[in-house]
């Protein structure tokens, strides 16, 4: 079972992370996430996307509960999540709205970050 729902709203698809507590990077989420980012690749409708975390957290950065097991490394890895956003043929967006930590505020800066109380903003000096 996926630990992020995709759901296509018009020509934007939206990925959410729902993997309690705090949306930490597991192998399921990671797989989710993969998988939507796919879907709206393949999209012809769907020009952006947008990547959002739970009502809790956006992201909690590594799953400790898969340390040390095949989990941690089977693919997709956090690296090759990330490497799929940042060659994304569509926009994407990580709408960062509430608490994000270690990794999970680092990972996202690949693409554009949107705050409620900030707005778009890239996070690192392209």
């Amino acid at each position: 079972m996926s630990t992020a729902t995709y759901e296509p709203r018009a020509a934007v698809a939206v990925i959410t992370m729902n993997s309690p507590p705090v949306n930490g990077l597991g192998f399921e989420l990671r797989r989710g996430i993969a998988e939507g980012l796919a879907r709206a690749e393949a999209d012809a409708n769907v020009k952006a996307v947008v990547l959002i975390g739970s009502p809790r957290a956006f992201s909690g950065g590594a799953d400790i509960r898969e340390f040390g097991s095949p989990k941690a490394s089977a693919e997709p890895t956090l690296n090759t999540v990330i490497r799929m956003l940042e060659s994304a043929g569509k926009p994407v967006v990580a709408a960062i709205g509430v608490p994000a930590w270690a990794a999970g505020w680092s990972w996202p800066s690949v693409v554009i970050t949107a705050s409620p109380s900030r707005g778009p903003r890239s996070p690192c000096p392209r």
